[in-house]
């Protein structure tokens, strides 16, 4: 679905999100006791009863956002100085606050408990005394979930300042559009256009990073499903790729890793850069909406593994593409090894 202009969005769309939210907020105690008696009937520890829960504290906090975002750009002179840095400090504040809140409640709600494995890499999370160079964080990808809890990592954990390229289409979420529309956040259409214009995103915001900030980058692309890995595999060999190709195959728990934007990143940073490659296995069943219902991870533990990777000890250009696909092969594996430990 086209998404609309962004004046659109401002003046009519985001004002009715909240009305409806607040009338949602209204009727909240009818609506939570049939659900609450239709969980009796469904399969699932409350299923139904913990998403529709979830989903409100969502609304709630998307609302909250919204109204706080709003007044920061009253304070700013109706928009005059969003772009300074007390300003922009103001809505990675509001960011922060928003991410905290929505893994919590989502950790809470579902009882999820998340376990890192590994030592922490110090370099991540150095004070700002110790840090002397930006990073660059590689990531398995498994739905929305994981972006989250990725961002909440690095900002609140981490105190790092998170720069993404998103596709277009999330804009359609009221509190990210009008958030990372005012950070250091590029947004690319899908197909062809977003294609030609991914690359150029990635190189502007990876030349101006400074030593807090964090770029995220899932080489994968998209979700791992068994038909994106094999048309991942066919794509290969007709590129002319067949030694590719044949490490793919050897992949069980992820898609081949695209080095074309991690080498961009690299390329287009002003200085030296640290990369982070991060692991998780507990989320694959939470990909599309459906899966919110079906198959949102319940009362189960998570595991998240990081691997470091000094700039000193990162190949040359021409060297990257097999390191990347050696230290995919290697996050592959431990991922096939943790789901067929809880299998």
């Amino acid at each position: 679905m086209r998404l609309p202009p962004k004046w659109l969005r401002r003046i009519i769309i985001d004002p009715l999100f909240v009305i409806g939210t607040g009338l949602l907020i209204v009727v909240m105690p009818l609506w939570l006791l049939i659900v609450t008696f239709m969980s009796r009937y469904v399969p699932g520890n409350w299923r139904p009863l913990r998403v529709a829960w979830f989903i409100f504290l969502y609304l709630l906090i998307e609302v909250v956002s919204l109204i706080a975002l709003f007044f920061t750009w009253i304070a700013s002179g109706f928009g005059w100085k969003l772009r300074s840095e007390a300003f922009m400090g103001a809505h990675y504040a509001v960011l922060g606050w928003m991410l905290r809140r929505v893994v919590g409640s989502a950790l809470k709600t579902f009882k999820i408990k998340l376990e890192g494995e590994g030592e922490r890499p110090q370099a991540l999370g150095a004070g700002p005394l110790g840090r002397t160079r930006p990073i660059l964080v590689c990531s398995r990808h498994a739905g929305p979930g994981d972006s989250i809890l990725l961002m909440n990592g690095l900002y609140n954990t981490y105190h790092r300042r998170p720069r993404i390229v998103m596709k277009e289409f999330l804009q359609w979420d009221p509190a990210i559009d009008v958030m990372l529309n005012r950070l250091p956040v590029a947004f690319v259409p899908a197909g062809r256009k977003g294609r030609d214009s991914l690359l150029e995103a990635i190189g502007d915001l990876a030349a101006t990073m400074g030593v807090d900030n964090a770029y995220v980058i899932f080489p994968e692309g998209a979700n791992f499903t068994e038909r994106r890995r094999e048309r991942a595999i066919e794509k290969l060999k007709e590129i002319g790729r067949a030694d590719l190709a044949e490490r793919a195959k050897d992949l069980k728990e992820t898609l081949p890793p695209r080095s074309t934007g991690v080498k961009t990143a690299l390329a287009h940073a002003a200085g030296p850069v640290d990369v982070f490659f991060v692991g998780h296995a507990g989320l694959e069943s939470f990909v599309s909406i459906g899966d919110i219902w079906r198959g949102m991870p319940m009362d189960t533990n998570v595991h998240v593994r990081i691997w470091h990777v000094p700039a000193e000890e990162i190949p040359p250009p021409d060297d990257q593409e097999a390191w990347l696909f050696d230290v995919w092969a290697e996050i592959d594996g431990w991922i096939t090894s943790r789901l067929e430990q809880t299998a």
